[in-house]
């Protein structure tokens, strides 16, 4: 083999490989450079803002706190702590999001987790 077409063989087993095949481009008919004219401004987060405050919240001991979030259109019951950022209060990675139906279910084994820690009560 000539030497010329060993480079694009693999050096341990001789093999040649295959070049992947690479997504045509589509050609713009358009000779402008700032991509395309309609679209959209990306929404504004302060958008979000407003609706994190039409929530309801109570604050249990410390930055532990229960909120009734609106998530993708469905309510979660978010028991979670929050820290101090820059004097604003910002959910934290510890804590647990219950859907309604998980939320109920709790509620269900109210009385058997009261049972549990009638010590502590």
């Amino acid at each position: 083999m000539p030497a010329g077409k060993r480079k694009f063989a693999n050096k341990k087993s001789g093999k040649f490989r295959r070049s992947k095949a690479k997504p045509k481009k589509n050609k713009s008919t358009s000779n402008s450079d700032s991509g395309p004219q309609d679209r959209a401004p990306p929404p504004k987060k302060e958008d979000a803002v407003d609706d994190k405050i039409n929530n309801y919240q109570w604050s249990l001991e410390n930055q532990r706190q229960v909120r009734v979030n609106d998530f993708l259109g469905k309510k979660l019951i978010d028991i979670r702590i929050y820290y101090e950022k820059n004097g604003e209060l910002l959910p934290g990675r510890v804590g647990i999001s219950l859907s309604v139906t998980q939320w109920k279910k709790l509620l269900e084994y109210r009385d058997e987790i009261n049972a549990a820690v009638q010590d502590e009560l």
